[in-house]
């Protein structure tokens, strides 16, 4: 557990919590906890399901300019692969994942936001990359992640521009899934992945896999990725509890164990 990135767990939810006040700036230390807390959350049996917060003001905005200002390129080449890799440990975390926007989510802080699966955001939440303004581009998936989210010309406006997107754009755009009261934004975002607790684990695994990767390849090598899992899930206990219970009492009655 690191000082910066916590794991707590809670009846089968783990949330990552980020804790550099003011603002939870990237920083190099806080990108490798979260690369040690994200392996964690993927670990541990007693976690379903997480959430990504930042806490009640802030979600994250953004690098720490401050840190990055004085490097050379060679530098920022090794330093950009080992960002990129600390953020993909979270969006490869074969559990459902969402991350609770409060405040600010900018940057490096929406490239994070955008590992996850889905994302809740309070009402009065900012969110952009606005990298261009300081002569650079998103360099933590944001050129990549965004326009597989909202499509190429949406993300370049937001990248061309690096304007702030409301939370009302955001959800509109399909950047957010869903939109409450500032308050309300961590018990909305437990609440969503909540339901996946007691869930057929391996089967929302290879869900998960399904569509992340089918998304970087053509048609005919997804459809085969997706005949390889669906065909895997058949060696599972969930499959044959699942298959059971629907013969015998209908759907959605079955009761899992993840294995």
């Amino acid at each position: 557990m690191g000082e910066l990135v916590r794991l707590e767990v809670d009846a089968g939810v783990g949330t990552i919590v980020l804790d550099r006040p003011p603002m939870n700036a990237l920083s190099r230390r806080l990108q490798e906890e979260l690369r040690s807390v994200a392996a964690e959350a993927a670990a541990r049996a007693d976690v379903s399901a997480v959430v990504v917060y930042g806490g009640p003001k802030v979600f994250a905005a953004g690098a720490d300019v401050k840190e990055m200002a004085g490097r050379s390129y060679a530098d920022v080449a090794l330093a950009a692969g080992e960002l990129q890799s600390s953020f993909s440990a979270l969006a490869r975390i074969p559990k459902p994942t969402v991350a609770a926007i409060t405040g600010y989510a900018l940057g490096g802080g929406l490239e994070l936001a955008l590992c996850c699966d889905f994302r809740v955001a309070g009402d009065n939440a900012k969110l952009g990359q606005p990298e261009i303004l300081l002569g650079v581009i998103p360099g933590a998936g944001g050129t990549q992640r965004l326009p597989r989210l909202v499509g190429p010309s949406r993300a370049k406006d937001i990248v061309f521009t690096g304007r702030f997107v409301g939370a009302d754009e955001a959800l509109a755009i399909g950047l957010v899934d869903k939109v409450v009261a500032p308050d309300d934004v961590y018990a909305e975002a437990q609440a969503l992945v909540r339901r996946y607790v007691g869930g057929p684990a391996l089967a929302l695994r290879a869900a998960k896999e399904a569509i992340d990767l089918g998304l970087g390849v053509d048609l005919d090598s997804g459809l085969a990725l997706e005949r390889q899992l669906f065909a895997a899930l058949f060696g599972t206990q969930d499959q044959a509890a699942g298959m059971t219970s629907f013969i015998e009492n209908g759907p959605g009655q079955a009761t899992f164990t993840g294995r």
